[in-house]
């Protein structure tokens, strides 16, 4: 049985070396996953979660980065959040999903509370991310049809299963640890085009859940066996059957899906990073001139077509927007941070911009979305021949990598505001080293 199966996986890793290109990798991801959570804590919802949660999970356990000692379930509400709200954490595509969000904060968490060895904390975050990644691509794109955010759906039952291995229990703790999870799922995508922030607590919520799913079985709570496959269980209620289990099983234990994740270059959602390519690559096209563009067309698939939103309001609805970051793209040549804040998505020239930005979904592309993310932008021109490119995969993906120099320029970028230049570089050596937990708390102001 799938549940069963993966419970015994994730108990056997407990104790078990990891092959060193797993190790590598989760270590890189982790060095992605704290540049967003360090540059997230000088932000409103990041402060606003985290003011909650001082009160609500006061404690000295486990690190809230930039925010001091919280309760472990505190410290991941506070860090999972933070890891989603900036939109520049990695991602797994054909899962859709943003695994590091979710497994990072609930493993640091309990590492921190049962003062782990990082050969354990390693296991248990290799676990979470690979259950995370395979849970959302077995069901995906069912599970976004049916109106679900799958980080936060598969998440916490990837979050249960790492935080286990981290306790070291056995296989059956664990089968009932996803057993709770699994009643902990959700996370709706109504907040699309709403600009409401309860997305970033998605993560947060998570990893949370996923924390106390895993020690409330360590203690002995039950939950109901072969959840993921049962009668009313985790497929039949998100994906409505509607899955594929090779997907989830096929060389678990030999194969790491992991491996295949992809680093964000652009703090915005991963369906925008096509268009954002495709027109940076046209604006260093010879004879380039943006104020002569009269239409833009962008042809995507059709779950990156739904973020189409011509007029942008908040930080969050232009991080959503591809007519929006595509005229950034093609206006400033440059799509960090600040070209999502209101002294960019307000800027009149913008604004005319993207309003002439059209975007449609692909039969092309869809026949191979999810395992690409294809996009193609073409412009037309006032007196001048139109252009068009066509993007594959977009840059980070495996195909087409952020290299390790690459993503330490992303975090020095992110968190140098806040760390300063001598701070960076002490938290990059202490990540790669990990050697123990100890710089979490040096990681703020």
């Amino acid at each position: 049985m799938p549940t069963a199966q993966i419970a015994s996986w994730a108990a056997q890793l407990a104790d078990a070396p990891l092959p060193e290109q797993v190790v590598t990798h989760v270590k890189r991801l982790l060095l992605d996953h704290l540049g967003g959570v360090v540059a997230a804590s000088r932000f409103p919802v990041a402060k606003l979660v985290a003011g909650y949660a001082g009160d609500a999970n006061p404690g000295t356990e486990a690190t809230a980065v930039g925010f001091g000692r919280l309760s472990a379930e505190g410290a991941a509400l506070v860090n999972g959040t933070a890891a989603h709200s900036l939109e520049v954490d990695d991602g797994y595509t054909p899962g859709s999903v943003h695994p590091s969000a979710v497994a990072f904060p609930a493993v640091l968490a309990a590492a921190q509370r049962h003062d782990a060895t990082p050969e354990r904390l390693l296991a248990g975050a290799a676990v979470a991310l690979e259950l995370t990644c395979r849970l959302a691509a077995a069901g995906h794109p069912a599970t976004w049809r049916n109106g679900f955010h799958n980080t936060p759906v598969a998440g916490v039952i990837g979050a249960a299963a790492g935080v286990s291995t981290v306790l070291g229990s056995d296989a059956h703790v664990i089968e009932h640890a996803l057993g709770i999870a699994a009643s902990h799922a959700g996370g709706l995508f109504a907040f699309l085009g709403q600009d409401a922030e309860v997305k970033r607590l998605h993560a947060g919520k998570a990893a949370r859940d996923g924390l106390a799913s895993a020690e409330l079985a360590a203690r002995g709570l039950t939950g109901p066996a072969g959840v993921l496959e049962g009668k009313k269980g985790y497929f039949e209620a998100f994906a409505h059957n509607d899955h594929d289990a090779d997907v989830l099983l096929a060389g678990l234990g030999s194969e790491w899906t992991l491996l295949r994740t992809y680093v964000k270059p652009y703090p915005c959602c991963r369906h925008l990073h096509g268009p954002i390519d495709a027109a940076l690559e046209l604006r260093t096209t010879p004879g380039f001139d943006a104020t002569r563009i009269t239409r833009i067309t962008v042809g995507t698939y059709t779950v990156a077509s739904h973020h189409n939103a011509t007029t942008v309001d908040s930080f969050l609805g232009a991080q959503m927007s591809i007519p929006h970051t595509v005229a950034v793209a093609l206006l400033l040549g440059e799509v960090g941070l600040a070209e999502f804040e209101a002294g960019t998505y307000g800027r009149d020239d913008v604004r005319a911009l993207a309003a002439k930005v059209g975007v449609g979904a692909d039969p092309e592309a869809d026949a191979v979305y999810p395992a690409q993310r294809p996009a193609r932008v073409t412009i037309e021109f006032d007196g001048a021949e139109p252009l068009s490119l066509r993007v594959a995969q977009p840059y980070g993906e495996p195909d087409n990598p952020v290299s390790d120099a690459a993503l330490e320029e992303k975090f020095r970028r992110l968190c140098t505001p806040v760390l300063g230049a001598d701070g960076v570089t002490k938290a990059i050596d202490a990540i790669r080293a990990l050697e123990d937990l100890s710089f979490l708390p040096g990681l703020a102001t």
